[in-house]
Parts: C-alpha cells; sequence; structure tokens
C-alpha cells in the first residue's frame, strides 16, 4: 500500500463531518507510515467551569485521533475499530489557543493496536500524555443497510 498522506487527512476530516470531532473543531493535521497528527482550538466550548481545558475534552481529542489513526492500519470494508481503554494524565493546564494531540503506534496486533497519544501546546509544553488501546474486530452488517 502506497502512502499518501493527503488521501489519509482529507479522509480522517470527511469522516468527522457530523459528529463530536467537529463539534469540538478537531482538525486532522499531518500523518506519516506510524502516527496521525490532530489539533484542536483551547476556546470557552472545551472549558471546565474554572476556565480551563477540561479534562474530557482533551480525552475525546485523544480517542478520536487514536481511532482514526488505528483505521489507517486496517481494510474498513471488512473490519471496525473499537476504543477498549483510554488512560490519560493531564499535566498542565491550559485557558486558550491550541492543543495538538500525536498519536503513534506502540503495539499493532491483528486483534490489538496500543497507542500513546502527546497533546501539546504552541510551545511544546505537555499537556496531556494519553494510552489508547484499540480492538480490531469483523465489520458487522448494520440493521437498515
Amino acid at each position: 500500500m502506497t502512502f499518501d498522506k493527503d488521501k489519509i487527512l482529507n479522509y480522517c476530516n470527511q469522516i468527522s463531518e457530523n459528529t463530536l470531532m467537529r463539534t469540538l473543531d478537531i482538525t486532522y493535521t499531518d500523518a506519516g507510515e506510524d502516527y496521525l497528527v490532530a489539533t484542536m482550538p483551547v476556546n470557552p466550548s472545551v472549558h471546565q467551569p474554572m476556565g480551563l481545558l477540561h479534562g474530557g475534552a482533551s480525552v475525546a481529542l485523544a480517542e478520536s485521533v487514536g481511532s482514526a489513526a488505528s483505521m489507517l492500519y486496517v481494510n474498513a470494508d471488512v473490519s471496525e475499530v473499537r476504543g477498549i481503554e483510554i488512560s490519560a494524565n493531564h499535566l498542565k493546564a491550559k485557558r486558550d489557543g491550541m492543543v495538538t494531540a500525536t498519536a503513534k503506534i506502540v503495539h499493532k496486533g491483528r486483534s490489538i493496536h496500543l497507542w500513546e497519544i502527546r497533546i501539546t501546546d504552541e510551545s511544546d509544553n505537555l499537556i496531556s500524555l494519553c494510552k489508547l488501546t484499540n480492538m480490531i474486530l469483523p465489520k458487522r452488517k448494520m440493521e437498515g443497510k
């Protein structure tokens, strides 16, 4: 399979339409053979009541980029990706600007993928460090389709 960065980014951004990724304004911005990158603006729509980036928004960003990254390794016609476990350590507060999540593969098995997702700010400060485990399943036929 030939690696086509533009095709991958277009695909990831297209499948995000009308989803949580669009609600959080997550945009896929870079891809490589073993990583995927997405950004999310930090503004009041992703704040917790104290005016800081909500940990749940960071986790949603991490799972979004890690799950999309697993899709790059499977045949979407026959397989589905399901996040089965995520952990996050929130290390630095963020009030505004942009955060960038970079998912890098740690383990790529036939049925399990393990990703490390580093969420950083514009100065490359580590905001959150996440670990995501995805299960690869046979695609099920959806009712009504």
